[in-house]
């Protein structure tokens, strides 16, 4: 029988204590706990997080994993705006304009929200943070909640949305840190939160359509130009979580199809793969992440209630122990 020395060129380690820097793929035998451990590829995974002070739904989320921000929301509408570094929330200034169903993109020292609903109607105000304070500056050129939201506080993307119940639309706007000026549309008007990943330049749009739960799994790359129709969603929602760098890199994860789902998908460019669920089922929630290696989702609404709940996905290298029976 081959054995592990032969496979890879070395015993395996004896160690009173597990390494403090192992690579991926090593192998040893903790002579304190008597078990087999290595380090392996973790393909995603989702681990809790620190509960955010005030629960709500529909709220704008911005920021990475370990610094990001959570504006508005429901029920409300709310202004309240917290900070995450990784551990806890704490809470900072509100917006001056309290909605919910607005977009949110940026970082924690430089967000924008822009659009949503004070309740009733929609919105077309926008605000930029800086870090302390909420400032509001020019309008959407089109008013509406429910949008998608993609790129940061200077250069941000705002995509569809419903300008009244139920109609949605499909425009699509370009902020330069001034003005909002109106590019070409969507594909498919949709105003059901769908899922949002990328930067202005470079962005996927996914999920969420009105009409037929048969375009619930709809997605659209935007090259800065133009939007194109791509591969579907494995499993069509709406009011859907969704981050990423580019339209070449997004994950999409709970959401309405139509009741909540623990759903997690990646997008690599071409195809949507199905990896670990959440631990809860929601729809709703604030989401925030650079990349599909890196996110997380925010409160949200479990079955009739709502959660304070966060969750943190990661990918990459995970120990684990081998059975020594």
């Amino acid at each position: 029988m081959t054995t592990y020395k032969e496979i890879n060129g070395t015993n395996i380690e004896a160690v009173a204590s597990d390494p403090s820097n192992p690579v991926e793929g090593q192998v040893w035998y903790n002579t304190t706990t008597n078990v087999v451990k290595g380090l392996v590829n973790n393909p995603g995974s989702w681990a809790t997080g620190g509960a955010l002070n005030t629960e709500r739904t529909f709220t704008a989320g911005m920021g990475i994993q370990t610094a990001a921000l959570m504006a508005g929301g429901s029920p409300g509408p709310l202004g309240v705006t917290e900070l995450y570094n990784g551990t806890n929330w704490t809470e900072v200034n509100d917006l001056t304009t309290a909605r919910y169903y607005g977009a949110g993109t940026g970082t924690q020292t430089a967000g924008l929200v822009f659009g949503g609903t004070p309740g009733t109607g929609v919105t077309a105000v926008t605000e930029t943070w800086n870090g302390t304070n909420w400032t509001e500056v020019n309008d959407l050129g089109t008013a509406r909640q429910n949008l998608g939201g993609s790129g940061t506080n200077t250069a941000a993307l705002a995509i569809g949305g419903k300008t009244s119940y139920p109609t949605a639309v499909a425009v699509t706007e370009l902020w330069n840190g001034t003005n909002w000026t109106e590019v070409n549309d969507i594909n498919t008007a949709r105003g059901s939160t769908p899922g949002t990943a990328g930067t202005q330049t470079s962005a996927l749009y996914f999920g969420g359509p009105d009409g037929a739960p048969s375009l619930y799994a709809d997605a659209e790359s935007w090259n800065g130009t133009n939007w194109t129709a791509v591969a579907d969603l494995g499993t069509g929602r709406y009011t859907i979580g969704g981050v990423g760098s580019s339209n070449t890199n997004a994950l999409a994860f709970g959401g309405g199809a139509p009741g909540s789902t623990a759903l997690t998908e990646s997008w690599n460019g071409s195809s949507w793969t199905e990896l670990a669920d959440m631990a809860n089922t929601r729809y709703g929630s604030g989401a925030a992440g650079a990349s599909n290696q890196s996110a997380l989702n925010v409160s949200g609404r479990i079955g009739g209630g709502l959660t304070p709940l966060t969750e943190e996905w990661n990918v990459g290298p995970a120990t684990v122990t081998f059975d020594n029976s």
